[in-house]
């Protein structure tokens, strides 16, 4: 029956359908936990400001700071990765997350200023679990079977991103996070249960043995495919958080001029924190609802048709307009329509072309490199939007069209010749995996 239920959104063949199923709601509440704590997060950080920074520009420069502190963290993953189980490592970093969940709740009751610790924590934290989601799924699929399954799995990540938003609007920001802690040791279970239960014999057997493989650096450094992706998920990080700065200054002087002066500095900081939450309750819900549209009917018949490698040109032309469309008229209504334009369709199409991308790859590849790439590329390309965002605001005195303009620029300079290569190399990855021995 869920054979023959899927089967309209992509090609499902007999006994694929239970596993496809419970994949989706795993990550349909890992997504919904994400949301749930990024919404929590903007409001505690934008109303905020801490060094002399507003709460717009210690965002973005805070998001790039993450960088440098994955460069201490993920070799000492990757050694911990090396070592255990697959699945030890995933319920093992739930258990961490949650503790910390726990621990944020409790400072932030207590009136501690946690909004930069936080922020900095969950940019960190929710890279690494979702990824740890894509390293299994690219674990248990063969090629074959990821290219026609990601895209239905993946639509558990575009409701449980309509799903957080809407339950975070009811919310109050701190009281968040218990409630998150809750759906995650929800998710952790039910991937138990799936590992346990439905995944393949052969991909039990493997389960049973620690991941092993070479050093993380030495994985990524050593293959000209996986240097080729991290360059990717950079030149995107770049040009996307670029265009969040955008949106969180034109938001925030929004929010000033919204509250009116005459309270308290704390009922201040206060009523501009719910102001700013309201907004990205409702920004993530369209952009979270573009990206569903776009995850149900598209992205699965998109790859279909054009194939992996043709695909990836289609965001990089995308953004090209949408930034250009920026640079000439500007307007909160516009950027507002721009990004979720630009996010619905990075956070479906995308990050299913991004997770296809692994699946010929080894197993340490899958848990380890994937990882690191998933996590240190997308902060080091937020960490050159903020040096971008400095340079431009600090050095040249541009406006927010200026930068929407460097951010065209980018695209046209570095994210298509990336595609490029990339799309030259993916053909003889795949080639080479397909020759016997």
């Amino acid at each position: 029956m869920l054979d023959r239920a899927l089967r309209p959104l992509s090609r499902v063949r007999p006994g694929e359908g239970t596993l496809a199923a419970l994949m989706m709601l795993g990550v349909f509440l890992l997504l919904t936990c994400h949301y749930l704590l990024k919404t929590a997060r903007e409001g505690l950080i934008l109303s905020g400001g801490a060094f002399g920074l507003r709460g717009d520009e210690l965002k973005t420069y805070a998001t790039g700071g993450m960088a440098i502190l994955l460069l201490a963290i993920i070799p000492g993953y990757g050694w911990v990765a090396s070592r255990v189980r697959r699945l030890v490592l995933i319920e093992a970093t739930c258990g961490f997350t949650l503790a910390c969940l726990l621990g944020f709740y409790v400072l932030g009751r207590a009136g501690v200023p946690v909004g930069l610790a936080f922020f900095v924590w969950l940019g960190i934290s929710s890279l690494f679990v979702v990824a740890q989601f894509w390293s299994y799924a690219n674990d248990i699929y063969t090629e074959e079977q990821g290219k026609r399954l990601f895209g239905i799995i993946a639509i558990g990540a575009s409701l449980g991103a309509i799903v957080g938003p809407q339950l975070a609007g009811a919310v109050e920001s701190f009281l968040l996070m218990p409630v998150a802690g809750a759906i995650l040791v929800a998710y952790a279970v039910l991937l138990h249960v799936i590992d346990r239960r439905h995944t393949p014999r052969a991909a039990r057997r493997e389960a049973e043995a620690p991941i092993g493989g070479e050093g993380v650096l030495r994985l990524v450094m050593r293959d000209r495919y996986l240097l080729l992706i991290a360059a990717l998920l950079i030149v995107v990080n770049v040009v996307n958080t670029t265009g969040e700065f955008i949106l969180s200054k034109v938001v925030r002087d929004h929010a000033i001029a919204a509250v009116p002066d005459g309270l308290s500095a704390q009922a201040l900081e206060a009523a501009r924190r719910e102001y700013i939450k309201d907004f990205y309750s409702s920004f993530y819900a369209w952009v979270n609802a573009a990206a569903f549209a776009l995850q149900a009917f598209a992205v699965s018949r998109v790859i279909d048709r054009l194939g992996v490698r043709r695909a990836l040109f289609l965001l990089p032309v995308l953004v090209f307009g949408t930034y250009g469309l920026i640079a000439a008229a500007g307007g909160l209504a516009l950027i507002r329509a721009a990004k979720i334009t630009e996010n619905g369709t990075n956070y479906s199409l995308q990050n299913t072309l991004q997770q296809t991308l692994f699946l010929t790859m080894s197993r340490p590849a899958k848990y380890k490199a994937k990882a690191a790439i998933d996590t240190f590329a997308v902060r080091a390309g937020d960490l050159c939007a903020a040096a971008i965002v400095a340079l431009g605001l600090h050095a040249f005195g541009l406006g927010y069209r200026a930068l929407a303009i460097v951010s065209v620029v980018v695209v046209v300079a570095v994210w298509l010749p990336v595609c490029i290569a990339l799309a030259r190399q993916h053909g003889r990855t795949t080639e080479a995996a397909e020759v016997p021995g």
